[in-house]
């Protein structure tokens, strides 16, 4: 069996390197989509489109103002907002693990006593501005409020930005608000003593009208504070790179595409009459398979290893930050060979199911292309459509992508990425196992050949 095996891992050596067209697919054309894709988005502003923006929103304040901001967030075009979890509020660790995974796209925590330190310092700045004295600012660092914004570590600069300048400006209207609303509660107080200080004395004549002198410094006093990072432990602030982000995308895209030689090399068995030939000698069906997927595991690891030195050292060349992969490698090694199994396994239901090469070129590319426009290697899944979001879970490509991400992005290890890969190994059997009862149909007359 050894023997055999061998031979087959030799045959499908040599119709490869026959394929100089199948070739060209393989190791070009992914090496030219993730140097050009990486080069224009490397400096563009990203656009969230309509797609709607999930936040994790915790309110440990729980007064007006921290009503005030949930109420703004909730009536807000295009964002959804989640308080509870199942049914419960989340604590903060339970909040930033779930964005952390990429189930939402932020955390936003409001602190608590935040409406009473707010309104304290508004109105400790309004009495300041009508002071004769020289006001006594004190350092407000250790008591301002702070506004937390934890993002999925995969989100985008754009966005991110987006983000906080929506938050800034309902920070600012807050402040205001306050700040006026502090200084109508002081000011008429501080005019009634003002004119009883001034009408005091005795005297035949009427003082003339004292005009208070408001010091309008008091409105450059910040009273609210947005603090944004990652949501993962260990503050990690570094955001993913436009390398890290395509690298992983167009390896995936660029392994799938293995379909191709594959679907043609079962194809051409067929028409050629190879395929009887060797189910007339004593190699059984699990032989033959076993022989291809090896043979085109190892193109699919060149490819990998091709597209990742591109990454690495090519890519630098034109101004772009070296590819880094972060994260556990064993983890990043069996995303890998799961996104592998899961290509050959698809080209080997392909290749059984068409019959002709017309058939394997017109629904091959289609489907890789469709599964990776869903699967966010075109464009990131959270800028998509809901609809869109929704469906993209039943593509083998954004499994791999988001196990993949896991590693480079979020730091994880090899239990966290043991959904994705399961996911791949299940899509990888059942691919198979369709491709045999497909063939033992052909083979007893069910399926036309």
């Amino acid at each position: 069996m050894i023997t055999a095996l061998f031979a087959v891992i030799q045959k499908e050596f040599l119709l490869l390197l026959r394929d100089k067209a199948g070739l060209l697919v393989l190791f070009v054309m992914p090496a030219v989509l993730v140097v050009v894709i990486t080069l224009v988005q490397e400096n563009a502003m990203k656009t969230i489109g309509e797609s709607d923006t999930r936040i994790l929103l915790i309110d440990e304040d729980g007064e007006a103002l921290g009503r005030q901001i949930t109420e703004a967030l909730e009536e807000a075009e295009g964002v959804v907002v989640t308080r509870t979890l199942k049914g419960h509020k989340p604590g903060r660790d339970e909040a930033l693990a779930m964005v952390a995974k990429g189930a939402y796209q932020l955390c936003l925590i409001i602190p608590a006593d935040m409406t009473e330190q707010v309104r304290a310092s508004a109105r400790q700045s309004a009495l300041q501005s009508i002071s004769d004295k020289a006001a006594t600012v004190q350092d407000k660092s250790d008591t301002m409020p702070t506004i937390e914004v934890h993002f999925d570590p995969t989100v985008l600069g754009g966005f991110r930005s987006a983000v906080r300048n929506m938050l800034a400006l309902m920070v600012f209207r807050i402040q205001v608000s306050e700040k006026m609303a502090a200084l109508a509660d002081v000011l008429p107080a501080h005019i009634d003593q003002t004119l009883a200080d001034a009408l005091k004395p005795a005297a035949d004549f009427l003082p003339e009208m004292p005009q208070t002198d408001l010091k309008l410094e008091w409105s450059e006093d910040v009273l609210l504070n947005i603090e944004s990072q990652d949501a993962l432990a260990g503050n990690r602030l570094k955001l993913p790179t436009s390398v890290q982000q395509n690298v992983p995308a167009w390896s995936l895209f660029g392994i799938f595409f293995i379909v191709l030689p594959m679907a043609g090399a079962f194809i051409q068995e067929r028409i050629n009459g190879t395929y009887l030939r060797l189910l007339a000698m004593p190699v059984g069906y699990l032989t033959l398979v076993s022989g291809r997927i090896i043979a085109y595991m190892g193109v699919c690891l060149v490819q990998c290893v091709l597209i990742g030195c591109i990454g690495k050292w090519i890519l630098p060349l034109w101004g772009t930050p070296p590819l880094e992969i972060g994260g556990d490698p064993v983890a990043l090694g069996v995303m890998a060979a799961s996104a592998i199994f899961a290509a050959t396994g698809y080209g080997i239901l392909l290749g059984t199911v068409v019959n002709s090469f017309e058939q394997a070129a017109m629904f091959g590319p289609i489907s890789i292309v469709i599964a990776a426009a869903l699967g966010g290697v075109m464009v990131p899944v959270y800028a998509m459509p809901t609809f869109m979001q929704t469906i993209s879970v039943i593509s083998p490509l954004a499994w791999g992508l988001n196990g993949t991400l896991d590693v480079f992005i979020r730091g994880g290890g090899t239990r966290d990425v043991l959904p994705e890969a399961a996911a791949l190994g299940t899509f990888f059997v059942a691919c198979v196992l369709l491709a045999w009862v497909w063939q033992r149909q052909r083979r007893s007359g069910a399926v036309l050949a």
